[in-house]
């Protein structure tokens, strides 16, 4: 049985579905405060704090669990800069009470959700897993301490993980069942879609002067269901023996802020209202990962990697809402 920490929220969602249909059995284990209860349709739900180890005990006394897969995290990067205990407190501290758990009950696999956060400002691209590790927020820094956490476990305890460092995830489930629900929503995909769904009166575009060939910043999307393919194979490859490892999660192509309005206007054929204002502090030029590595160490194929059909896939989940 696999246990998914954060399972009620958009990516961990996709996970579980994609796990599932898999043929594996999972547990969700969420407190619900950014996660959707009606989001866990497969496996069931275990209501929990990762911040109360008892309620983490029970869930591994009451289930015979394999593997963890760890999604459960605050992902606001200004919040972070604003009250970093916040997030040290969930994002480290917590994930440290769920690696306890896991060496009392001898479970040795481990897939961390992590982020290209992780670099920081990058040194060139597209962006490679060797890359320095120079985190410049509170969000970023306490990911890499995981990082470097689960290096020294898999060292000393023989624990086996695999950390996938996710550049912009977007999209959302073809078949409409889960998708993109943050509150706030702070991602570019469902913020522009508002604007043609007439629910923001524009999109911001933060910064114009960019070294870029438009002037605004440039990311790399990678649909939501491709990173839960890598998920599973990740997962597989420390089941068949693979050793401990990170892998970049991205496309390898990078899409500029008036791209991304052009291709949402495009998909949803309605006109996207736009208003420049100044540039957000900490925020590269360009980022873009290669994902070299987890397409050759994991069979990884991504399957949405033209970016009209994330924004299609999105566009469909988004009218529902």
């Amino acid at each position: 049985m696999i246990l998914i920490v954060g399972g009620a929220g958009y990516i961990g969602s996709h996970v579980n579905k994609m796990l599932s249909l898999n043929g594996f059995e999972t547990v969700v284990f969420d407190n619900l405060s950014y996660g959707h209860r009606d989001f866990v349709k497969w496996g069931v739900l275990e209501e929990g704090d990762l911040g109360e180890i008892i309620d983490i005990r029970r869930v591994f006394q009451k289930y015979h669990i394999d593997a963890v897969m760890q999604f459960a995290a605050f992902t606001y990067v200004g919040e972070s800069v604003e009250d970093p205990q916040k997030y040290y407190l969930n994002n480290l501290r917590n994930t440290l009470n769920l690696l306890e758990v896991m060496l009392e009950e001898k479970v040795k696999y481990f897939v961390f959700s992590s982020t290209c956060a992780t670099y920081g400002d990058p040194n060139e691209i597209p962006i490679t897993e060797d890359h320095p590790q120079n985190p410049i927020n509170p969000y970023g820094k306490g990911k890499y301490m995981v990082e470097q956490i689960l290096e020294d476990y898999s060292k000393a305890y023989n624990l086996r993980y695999a950390a996938l460092r996710y550049f912009n995830a977007a999209g959302a489930d073809p078949d409409g069942e889960i998708g993109e629900l943050h509150q706030p929503e702070t991602h570019l995909i469902p913020l522009i879609l508002d604007v043609a769904l007439g629910k923001r009166d524009d999109i911001k575009i933060f910064g114009t002067d960019y070294p870029t060939p438009d002037g605004t910043c440039i990311r790399d999307y990678i649909h939501v269901l491709d990173l839960a393919d890598a998920h599973i194979k990740a997962l597989e490859r420390l089941q068949n023996g693979g050793e401990s490892d990170v892998f970049n999660l991205g496309n390898g192509q990078g899409f500029s802020v008036r791209e991304v309005i052009g291709t949402a206007e495009k998909v949803t054929g309605k006109k996207i209202k736009a208003s420049e204002v100044g540039r957000r502090p900490g925020d590269p030029p360009v980022l873009v990962g290669s994902a070299l590595k987890a397409r050759e160490l994991l069979g990884w194929q991504p399957r949405y990697n033209d970016l009209s059909l994330i924004v299609d896939t999105a566009w469909r989940w988004q009218q529902k809402l």
